[in-house]
């Protein structure tokens, strides 16, 4: 694991990126597990190849890292773990198009509360993208009344508002390590997939496939994206993370046949045009300021 310090962090958000891609064609590809289970199964994967990983970095200090961690850690991977419910909720209720299209907004968001939540300013450019951005949110929930996702739709956008939440938590205590707090995120959403899960009569077929969604898609992903981003700007980051909303309706489109909607189509045209304008704000820098 200490190879991937080594690698160029721009190749590491980009290959993050594509491991999140396939998480609505993983999703899809499960035979009878529900939702509960599905969150269960990939929760309980993604914190073995999470743990794994903390404790070949951090070694004997691994224990030391997640206690000192402390409170807003704790509160952050509550908050996480709900975008973990929300995609999976989302991926089962709504086509994979939709879901990744709305994800992509979080920087966004993250614009938006920075202005309400830390007093940051929102440059015209900004501006500009979050209205491009919600447009695109609205016409893809509006072609959603009609075909019948419109749930999916609205759980899907609890997935970067509480993403952008928890980096309001992040941005507040700066010193803050957040991997713990994907931990915490982990050991939540496992709780609600054993808590609401109807039973444990699970496939074969449905285990390996929650191994596959947990560690290699989630854990390995969201491992490259922290690493990476650490030396990446995050201009460049926000770019870079549209693998996955490029890749993952591509995914189920060739294996599955599902073609997005012409408003899908349309919506996640202007959302990727407002990260691709939002790209171009000078008040972005690495040192943090993620608006």
């Amino acid at each position: 694991m200490q190879i991937l310090y080594k690698v160029p962090g721009y190749i590491l958000v980009c290959f993050g990126g594509f491991c999140l891609s396939w998480g609505g064609f993983i999703i899809r590809s499960f035979e009878q597990a529900s939702v509960w289970q599905i969150l269960f199964l990939r929760s309980f994967f993604f914190l073995l190849g999470l743990t794994a990983f903390l404790l070949i970095v951090y070694k004997k200090n691994t224990l030391i890292k997640i206690k000192t961690s402390g409170l807003p850690a704790l509160l952050g991977g509550f908050v996480l773990s709900f975008s973990f419910i929300a995609f999976v909720v989302a991926m089962s209720n709504t086509t994979v198009a939709n879901v990744v299209f709305i994800i992509s907004t979080q920087t966004m968001f993250l614009a938006l509360f920075g202005f309400i939540y830390l007093k940051e300013k929102v440059s015209l450019i900004g501006s500009l993208s979050i209205f491009l951005a919600m447009s695109g949110i609205l016409v893809m929930v509006g072609d959603s009344v009609s075909s019948g996702s419109l749930f999916g739709n609205l759980v899907a956008l609890a997935i970067p508002i509480n993403f952008a939440v928890l980096v309001m938590i992040i941005r507040k205590h700066p010193n803050l390590d957040m991997v713990p707090a994907i931990f915490y995120s982990g050991i939540f959403s496992c709780i609600y997939g054993l808590i609401f899960s109807e039973s444990f009569r699970i496939s074969y077929h449905d285990i390996f496939m929650g191994f596959i969604l947990g560690v290699p898609q989630l854990a390995f992903g969201f491992i490259c994206i922290t690493i990476g981003s650490k030396t990446t700007r995050a201009t460049t980051i926000g770019l870079l993370m549209l693998t996955e909303t490029i890749f993952a309706p591509i995914w189920v489109w060739i294996f599955l046949n599902e073609i997005p909607t012409l408003g899908v189509i349309i919506g996640g045209i202007l959302v990727i045009t407002a990260i691709i304008v939002k790209s171009f704000d000078k008040s972005i820098n690495i040192k943090g300021s993620i608006t």
